[in-house]
Formats: structure tokens, sequence, C-alpha cells
């Protein structure tokens, strides 16, 4: 991750975590565990991560919200350090294991406007 780029959420600043829905405390901090495409395991459907389409990759900063190691939300910097909410899919294609874990198991996310319709 680039150390000049900051994502900025209001009053939330890393680390810290919010009262989440029915009355579960959610934690907001730095994520960079994420499969890209460039990573060959990306594309292994049996390897169970959490997966990130970006153009950006995993350059710039990601602050995620977690319940007990499950990813929630997402923001990604662009270049100028704005945030941006990625769009969590329903499935995390094209991984096919751990969607009975607890949770759902790990996730796809992609940058906003990246793939076109998403």
């Amino acid at each position: 991750m680039t150390p000049s780029t900051s994502v900025t959420l209001p009053h939330r600043p890393s680390g810290s975590s919010r009262l989440g829905a029915h009355g579960t405390s959610e934690l907001l901090d730095d994520y960079d565990g994420f499969l890209t495409p460039t990573d060959l395991d990306y594309w292994n459907p049996f390897v169970n991560q959490n997966r990130l389409t970006s153009p950006f990759g995993t350059s710039t900063r990601i602050v995620c919200t977690s319940f007990h190691g499950v990813l929630l939300d997402c923001w990604q910097a662009d270049r100028q350090g704005n945030p941006h909410k990625l769009v969590q899919l329903p499935r995390n294609y094209p991984g096919s294991t751990g969607s009975s874990q607890p949770g759902g198991g790990p996730s796809r996310f992609v940058y906003p406007g990246f793939i076109p319709g998403i």
C-alpha cells in the first residue's frame, strides 16, 4: 500500500469500532489481505480468500469494517486519496468454497464503475 494515500472516513479512525446491526460491534481497520487478478490464487476456485477487482489492485489504502473476521464494508482510496465504497458481490466468484462458514465466508469486492453495470 502507498503510505502517502489516505482514506478519510468521518468520525471513524482506523482501528475504531462502531455499533452495528443487532447491537454488535464492527471493527474498522486497514486491510491488505485481498487476492487480485494478478495473483494466481485469485483464479483458483478452491482458495478461500477475499478477492478484489480494482484498477488500483492493492496499491492504494483500503479500509474495511469486519465482524469476527468477516469483511462487511470496504472503501478504497483513488490516486488522489478520495475514498470509494467497494461493491460487495453476492458470490465470491471464482471461489467456490467457504459459503457455509459463519458470515458467509470470504467475499468478492469490486471498485465502483470498474466493471460496467457494477
